[in-house]
């Protein structure tokens, strides 16, 4: 079955039919609980139902917004949130903006398919048209910088000398057939297949959508390669109206960057290492005043005529590495010490370090009145809080605790 949006990849509106309608559920592409609604099966269709690595259209049935289009067999299956009567005439509308993208990226992705393989023999063994990028699967374990500068600067040749791209049909059983470029057929695929030429360039069995001359693409910018599965090579890419979104995108942080860093784009590069050179040597004095603010607190503890069995401190600035340091500067074979970390209204992390039976009582008690997870061995329990506002309850535990402990305290 060819369909319709097969036939004039440009129709933006078309009339047709209701066949079928029945009740289904659709699972969301993120995840998430299934969505009730309908399948329905239309005479015709201009809405492309995915295929050949190309995703689906979507649109309207009358008012009605289409949610997914797949293929079953030689029909094309709308999934809708409402009914429709068979039999009724409707009217589709097309997302074109969706739609034409989709073009770019599919028509685009023949075209440096087939010029890769002409100029360096590189094989495409599958490839994928993402929401922000496309990625051409290479069958060859290495494409260097200099084959990726030569390969895109063809590939914008060739869509300035607007080479047109046409498609025709062949019966599946023309022998014809086995002299396009393919990656084969659906094992469900029936009626004719189409070929997809890009004259003088290429030839291509494909189910897609296209543009109909390769001027229709704009410019294509070939972004790099990333080291693929099984020694195949990923080459990504943008084609048409994405490099433009891109160099816009690039334009706006170019621009944000300029004002925050005071200076240049040329210059950006060099400022912010030396924005992080400054942030790691901050880091890391800030790091050593709290070893040292560590080490004040617990010799001030120390250094009472009569230090308590039972010590508490919170602070928003800290670590874990913090904590210890105020643990092993107390000593914990008398003391029992509860610390903790972050801000008092979000989540942060807890220490309880003491005697070690009374340590492997009390931490599991006080993570879970923390709302956190936490673990330890000898004489220390330590983890992540999640209801750092909850510290009071902690205290009153430990202090109860240490009433019993020490009757005189």
């Amino acid at each position: 079955m060819v369909f319709q949006c097969q036939r004039d990849s440009w129709a933006r509106q078309f009339t047709t039919r209701v066949v079928s309608c029945r009740a289904a559920e659709l699972r969301p592409e993120g995840g998430g609980e299934p969505v009730s609604g309908f399948q329905v099966v239309l005479e015709d269709t201009i809405l492309f139902p995915e295929g050949g690595g190309q995703p689906d259209d979507r649109g309207l049935i009358g008012d009605v917004p289409v949610l997914r289009v797949t293929r079953r067999g030689s029909e094309a299956v709308h999934f809708v949130p409402a009914a429709l009567e068979p039999g009724a005439e409707v009217l589709l509308s097309l997302d074109w903006e969706r739609r034409f993208d989709h073009m770019q990226q599919h028509s685009g992705q023949h075209l440096i398919s087939a010029v890769a393989e002409q100029m360096f023999g590189f094989k495409t063994t599958s490839w994928e048209l993402g929401r922000q990028r496309s990625v051409i699967e290479l069958d060859t374990p290495l494409v260097t910088a200099e084959q990726v500068e030569a390969l895109e600067k063809s590939v914008n040749e060739k869509i300035r000398d607007r080479v047109p791209v046409t498609v025709r049909e062949l019966a599946a059983d023309d022998p014809e057939v086995e002299t396009v470029r393919s990656r084969g057929l659906p094992d469900d695929h029936v009626g004719p297949v189409r070929v997809v030429d890009i004259k003088g360039i290429d030839s291509n069995l494909c189910c897609g959508t296209h543009v109909s001359n390769l001027s229709d693409l704009q410019v294509i910018k070939l972004l790099g390669v990333e080291k693929g599965k099984k020694n195949k090579t990923n080459l990504v890419f943008l084609a048409g109206n994405r490099v433009l979104k891109s160099i816009e995108q690039s334009h706006s942080t170019e621009k944000a960057l300029t004002s925050l860093l005071k200076n240049g784009p040329g210059e950006h590069v060099e400022a912010v290492k030396r924005l992080q050179s400054s942030v790691k040597l901050l880091q890391k004095n800030n790091l050593n005043l709290l070893r040292d603010i560590a080490v004040l607190i617990a010799r001030d503890f120390k250094n009472k005529p009569a230090p308590k069995p039972l010590f508490v401190l919170h602070r928003k600035e800290g670590d874990s590495e913090f904590m210890n340091i105020i643990a092993n500067e107390i000593g914990t074979e008398e003391t029992l010490l509860f610390l903790t970390v972050g801000d008092e209204k979000e989540a942060g992390l807890f220490l309880l370090a003491g005697p070690v039976e009374a340590v492997e009582n009390l931490g599991p008690r006080v993570a879970e009145l923390l709302g956190g997870k936490g673990a330890g061995k000898r004489g220390r329990f330590q983890g992540k809080a999640a209801k750092m506002s909850r510290r009071g309850e902690v205290q009153a535990l430990l202090q109860e605790f240490v009433s019993h402990q020490n009757p005189g305290a």
